[in-house]
């Protein structure tokens, strides 16, 4: 089996899709391929398409695939060089608009020239690459090379030039569940929707979480929603209780919860892509 990797990125990759396709049409590939496609939207009768895997899932595949075609990123290769597995990757570039720069260039060559990866310049020379695979044997990963870790620190000094959505679109996402979640709860327990107060703070809760799933998909991972649930819970039962102005009670009962649950998203769940 194979497993291709594009990663999370905001930018789409279709151009590697095209190419592995391609192959398969050739007869090339012969193997199931299964694709973790991202934010690249791509259809196919040869292959079996994702846009997210969850970790369970991921891992399953990543155990079970004797050869990996991935993009650039330097956690996707990690990933699969850690454990041993044949890779091929192929840099997302500027000029197609598949990054914000080239930097995935550099990651890939460096890989490549110390003989854990194969490199894929020319999408033309896939089937070569391919077939040259079945007789590669990657070196064995140490992670304590000072090029390794020369190469993980341009990396992430590279991530910094990634725009600020991308950075930042899990914490945008929980903070829209967290605000959602404040304001249906307010339409419930001031009238609006006529319930008691749990009953209004369940409602709330449930809608909210339905809410963000069907507008996020598998993005957000159903812990941080359960945790913020509670924050949320805890905090709106503190504000209300201290009877205070109705309009510093909705003042409050926004930000707190929203500002407390991106600082608890952004220190313990989020996690560079």
């Amino acid at each position: 089996m194979i497993l291709v990797l594009l990663g999370t990125q905001d930018k789409e990759f279709p151009r590697l899709l095209k190419a592995i396709d391609h192959e398969i049409e050739k007869g090339t590939i012969n193997d199931k391929v299964v694709v973790q496609a991202g934010q690249t939207k791509y259809s196919s009768d040869n292959m079996q398409i994702f846009d997210f895997l969850s970790e369970p899932e991921f891992e399953k595949l990543m155990d079970e695939a004797d050869l990996i075609i991935t993009h650039g990123g330097a956690g996707s290769i990690l990933t699969a060089i850690k454990k041993g597995k044949k890779v091929i990757a192929a840099a997302r570039l500027a000029k197609y608009h598949e990054h914000h720069n080239d930097h995935q260039k550099q990651i890939i060559s460096e890989f490549a020239s110390q003989g854990y990866i194969l490199e894929l310049k020319d999408f033309n020379n896939l089937g070569k690459i391919i077939e040259k695979s079945k007789k590669f044997k990657p070196k064995k990963f140490e992670s304590n090379t000072k090029n390794m870790i020369n190469l993980i620190e341009n990396y992430i000094e590279s991530t910094n030039h990634t725009s600020w959505y991308h950075q930042y679109s899990s914490i945008i996402n929980y903070s829209l569940f967290s605000s959602m979640c404040v304001l249906l709860l307010f339409m419930m327990f001031f009238g609006v929707l006529n319930n008691n107060y749990y009953t209004s703070m369940f409602y709330s809760i449930g809608i909210s979480i339905i809410v963000m799933f069907l507008v996020n998909r598998s993005k957000m991972s159903i812990v941080p929603l359960v945790i913020m649930s509670v924050i949320t819970m805890i905090l709106l039962s503190g504000i209300i209780s201290i009877h205070i102005s109705f309009t510093l009670t909705f003042i409050l009962s926004i930000i707190v919860p929203v500002i407390g649950n991106c600082l608890i998203y952004r220190l313990f769940f989020l996690k560079r892509q």
